[in-house]
């Protein structure tokens, strides 16, 4: 005879989980063979997963039922209503063993909240006095906008009111200023939106939202092309825990003129700010020796006329092209985030434009890695090596040439960061290798020729540096031990997957709003059929990524 098991986890820790770790250890004297399937995305151990002769993580059910054969299927834990609809089109016999209330309690426990005594009552009117309890600590934070008449357009914000309901009550209600933001994002129907806090007179407003330091820009962006939901809060968490600032996120649930409009991020936008990019306030005033150097915020990205051209009055051009040639025809833009275009002095221009110009000829001379005369003399290089690293552990097809920020504070080095825009990344871009796990995403240039958005030749010419390879290697195996452990990565990924899809519901919200499961939408490179298998890609291609990188950082 053969069994098969199916059960949530494969580890000691609840009651269903002894139980069936003791009845397969008693099969096992009598010669009964008993193969295990249990929830991917939950933990493990070789203790409990030992006692069965084969055992796998839930991929393709019906598959994996046919492979095994079993003779008979017990359940235990299972959570997902179209796991079951495969276990009963496998026609293999199933028995299903109840180890809760879930069927007859609203709130699963079946004792009374107050006295904590057992319930004996019918479900009905009778259950009405333990309503208010159901999920109390796992309600989803809600943001509800109201535009007062007034459409949401890609400029000029529009005045709307926003309330905020945190654990079931209104955490806050005041005036904001919305607009629809993003470029190719706003093709989508599900838009990502970016507004200000304002006082009682609309004038701007530094607010603390949701225990976020003070600030009046925010963010509301909709994942819709990610159908893991979670690519953008996930890469920024890493950075947050390198040490290297990202925005802060959380998740939410957007409601704009009682439209649901799905789970949103919602985060900081990034400007300067003490809290913030931390770097020192710069007037039309400070074009002295001393305070012209610092602070600048500048972009690699896009331009933001409406034509899509660049003008020496938003950005500058570097002397060299993408590929390091002074002759070349495709020059570096480099866009004016801070001081803006329209607040920055000439001679601040013209700072700020020579530095980058002494950088690159620093990179591209003879004793470029001259830790005095080379290009160490004006970046920060340890946080070129962990920009390096994100980018290069998510494959991200806009890494390097496009949402790159590069910071100058008074009187220090060139930074580069903090990261923006990672929702193609992760295996999520069907062009240009974004889909692969063993291809460099500096080598952009190589696996994208003609695009338009090019990455500059700096990688190249680090790489070349012995000291500055040897740093990324020491720094990547030492990431590799904690933050960027496997461990530690698929942790973020399954706490994310579990809030969404588990505590609070809200994916399955979402996804009844926005049925594009099994539906291309650009530019996908995997087209899962449910929640569970986009997260099952993400977590797949992490762990093959995490394996190329092991090898190829180290043989560089």
């Amino acid at each position: 005879m053969k069994i098969l098991w199916i059960n949530e986890k494969a580890v000691l820790k609840g009651g269903a989980e002894q139980y069936i770790f003791n009845t397969v250890k008693e099969l096992n004297s009598l010669n009964i063979n008993s193969s295990l399937l249990y929830n991917h995305l939950e933990e493990t151990s070789d203790q409990f997963l030992n006692e069965f002769k084969e055992a796998f993580p839930i991929l393709s059910l019906k598959e994996q039922i046919n492979d095994i054969k079993p003779d008979v299927i017990y359940i235990h834990q299972l959570d997902s209503y179209e796991t079951y609809e495969q276990i009963l089109q496998s026609n293999v016999p199933a028995i299903r063993f109840f180890h809760d209330h879930k069927l007859f309690c609203l709130r699963e426990h079946k004792y009374t909240t107050l006295k904590q005594h057992t319930c004996t009552k019918r479900t009905g009117m009778s259950c009405y006095s333990c309503l208010g309890f159901i999920n109390k600590d796992e309600s989803s934070l809600g943001f509800s906008i109201n535009t007062l008449g007034g459409e949401i357009v890609d400029e000029p914000k529009i005045a709307s009111t926003l309330t905020i309901i945190k654990n079931d009550s209104t955490y806050y209600t005041g005036n904001i200023g919305i607009e629809i933001r993003g470029e190719s994002s706003q093709m989508f129907d599900k838009k990502s939106y970016g507004f200000e806090t304002w006082d009682e007179n609309y004038e701007d407003k530094d607010i603390s939202l949701i225990g976020f330091p003070e600030e009046e820009d925010w963010i509301l962006y909709g994942p819709f092309s990610d159908k893991s939901l979670i690519r953008n809060k996930l890469i920024y968490s890493l950075s947050n825990l390198m040490g290297m600032y990202a925005s802060k996120t959380e998740f939410c649930e957007l409601t704009i003129n009682n439209d649901y409009k799905g789970v949103y991020v919602f985060m900081e936008k990034l400007k300067r700010d003490k809290n913030r990019i931390n770097i020192e306030k710069l007037t039309e005033a400070d074009i002295n020796e001393n305070l012209i150097t610092g602070g600048y915020i500048i972009k690699i990205d896009k331009s933001d006329q409406e034509d899509g051209s660049y003008s020496d009055f938003n950005s500058f051009e570097s002397k060299y092209d993408v590929f390091g040639d002074i002759n070349g025809e495709k020059k570096m833009r480099f866009n004016y985030e801070y001081p803006k275009p329209e607040d920055i002095h000439a001679n601040q221009k013209e700072y700020i434009s020579n530095y980058i110009n002494l950088f690159e000829n620093a990179l591209l001379s003879n004793n470029f890695n001259d830790p005095e005369l080379g290009y160490k003399k004006y970046i920060d290089d340890d946080t070129f090596i962990d920009f390096f690293i994100l980018n290069e552990l998510s494959n991200n097809v806009d890494g390097y040439r496009l949402s790159t920020y590069l910071t100058k504070n008074r009187d220090k080095k060139l930074k580069i960061g903090p990261i923006w825009d990672f929702n193609l990344s992760f295996g999520n871009a069907d062009y240009c290798g974004g889909d692969k796990y063993d291809l460099w995403a500096y080598k952009f240039n190589e696996r994208c020729i003609g695009d338009y958005w090019n990455v500059p030749f700096w990688w190249d010419k680090l790489l070349e540096d012995e000291n500055f390879v040897s740093k990324l290697k020491n720094r990547w195996n030492d990431l590799r031990t904690n933050i960027l452990s496997n461990e530690n990565i698929l942790s973020l990924v399954n706490t994310d997957y579990s809030t969404l899809k588990n505590e609070t519901d809200a994916a399955n919200r979402n996804f009844n709003r926005w049925q594009i499961f099994g539906i291309y939408i650009w530019p996908n490179s995997f087209i899962g059929n449910s929640y569970y298998e986009e997260i099952n890609f993400l977590k797949d291609w992490i762990l093959q990524r995490t394996a190329w990188l092991d090898i190829s950082i180290n043989e560089l």
